[in-house]
């Protein structure tokens, strides 16, 4: 995508001008736009692919440290590399966006899912247990209701980070906001 910017300095604030602004709202929303979706898609799979991974960890307490710690790895990569390394194998543009940002939006969302559900006290889970409720039961009407501050907070981190580094998709073509930094 080529962007033509119209840009006129603010005399009165160098930093900012409306006048770029009104010139360019067009641009600027479907940025806007486009940065919102890659966001929104990229956190929700995430939450698919991380939810399951933390449960795991919780059921299977010899997986949580590998599979934490694997996630961590994943997080200590830096984004430029991530992109160049899976650019050649996904293509330029937002497959390879979305999968750099999953990648990263993983280990916060393990790890906040996990340990909201450690913090579900050992006496509810014995009194689910003594009225009935079976692992999966126990699991959905009791620990995930729970620990769910745990788990918001990890998504909105997620988001947080997500939204920051949508932008540097621009160096394999997409990057909503980033587009119009670059320009």
């Amino acid at each position: 995508m080529s962007l033509r910017l119209s840009y006129r300095a603010d005399p009165g604030n160098p930093w900012f001008s409306w006048q770029y602004v009104r010139d360019n709202s067009d641009t600027i929303l479907s940025a806007l736009g486009d940065h919102t979706w890659l966001t929104v898609r990229a956190v929700v799979i995430a939450a698919l692919v991380g939810l399951p991974l933390a449960v795991v960890a919780y059921w299977v307490r010899p997986l949580a440290g590998p599979i934490v710690a694997f996630t961590g790895v994943l997080y200590t990569v830096p984004s430029l590399a991530l992109f160049a390394f899976l650019a050649p194998y996904l293509g330029i543009g937002a497959l390879t966006v979305l999968s750099v940002v999953v990648l990263y939006a993983l280990l916060v969302i393990v790890r906040n899912a996990v340990a909201g559900l450690n913090q579900v006290p050992p006496e509810v889970r014995e009194a689910a247990e003594g009225m009935g409720y079976g692992r999966w039961g126990r699991l959905l009407r009791i620990e995930l209701p729970l620990a769910l501050p745990g788990i918001v907070t990890g998504l909105r981190l997620a988001t947080v980070s997500t939204v920051a580094l949508v932008t540097v998709g621009v160096v394999v073509g997409r990057g909503g906001l980033g587009q119009l930094i670059f320009a």
